[in-house]
């Protein structure tokens, strides 16, 4: 299957290695996330997916290959280096404060003051706007607290956050786990937007249902290796399958 876009990638990981001590974790991994694009990482429990996604994130520094940025290497010290490149991260846990209100959890941490005072005006307006611009309108209120609100507005909170944070990659970690088919629904459609506006998003997900609903690419990772990565159109569920489970697929499509 083909492995570009022919155009540089967002992110790129070149050749990566992760060891915990004789584990090897990550093994050679290649992978390309462009722009604009939803790409799908796919494999089974202890494939490689959440540490791939936490090398990225910044939070453990890989012991080969590179890591490249809009096509020049970088390094990767930490989550704050990460972030300042325009790479968010939404794990399934969120990390949004429960009894804080959706402003203040948009904005935690970076919040604007006027006269030495937090600028809330300005804050419900940035709020509102960026809301409305992924069209998330199911919330009763930007004021209601985080804890009132549903799994899919969660998420939608959550992403929200990271636009208006100018990300330029969103990670997220099976963001439809655990939500029922409406709220399954709200977030699919919220990452279609984000791909739309050009930013690149990499999904994660065990759920080859949403993975077909909404990925432009698939890369599938078997063993700590990163087995294949193509556009979805040349994928089948069923070859999916075989790749998460086997590592290869007897009846792989060929590449056009």
């Amino acid at each position: 299957m083909t492995t570009t876009e022919g155009d540089v990638a967002l992110l790129s990981l070149r050749g990566v290695k992760k060891h915990f001590g004789p584990v090897q974790a990550l093994s050679d991994v290649t992978l390309d996330i462009p722009a604009g694009k939803v790409t799908a990482l796919a494999g089974d429990n202890g494939a490689g997916k959440s540490v791939t996604i936490k090398t990225i994130a910044g939070l453990w520094a890989p012991d080969g290959g590179e890591i490249l940025w809009e096509g020049r290497p970088v390094h990767l010290g930490g989550p704050r280096d990460a972030e300042a490149l325009g790479i968010k991260t939404i794990y399934q846990d969120l990390a949004l404060c429960e009894n804080l209100d959706i402003v203040q959890n948009m904005f935690l941490g970076h919040e604007p003051l006027a006269h030495r005072l937090l600028d809330e005006d300005a804050m419900e307006s940035k709020a509102r706007e960026t809301l409305n611009e992924l069209r998330v309108t199911t919330v009763r209120s930007i004021r209601q607290p985080v804890a009132s609100l549903s799994g899919g507005q969660r998420q939608s909170v959550a992403v929200a956050k990271a636009v208006m944070a100018n990300a330029k990659l969103v990670i997220m970690d099976e963001p439809t786990a655990a939500l029922g088919v409406s709220q399954t629904r709200m977030v699919l459609e919220l990452i279609k937007r984000l791909a739309a506006g050009g930013v690149g998003v990499m999904l994660v997900s065990h759920n080859l249902n949403d993975v077909f609903e909404v990925a432009d690419r698939i890369a599938v990772m078997y063993l700590g290796r990163l087995v294949v990565q193509g556009p979805a159109s040349e994928f089948t569920p069923q070859t999916a399958v075989e790749y998460m489970t086997t590592g290869t697929a007897k009846h792989a499509a060929q590449a056009a």
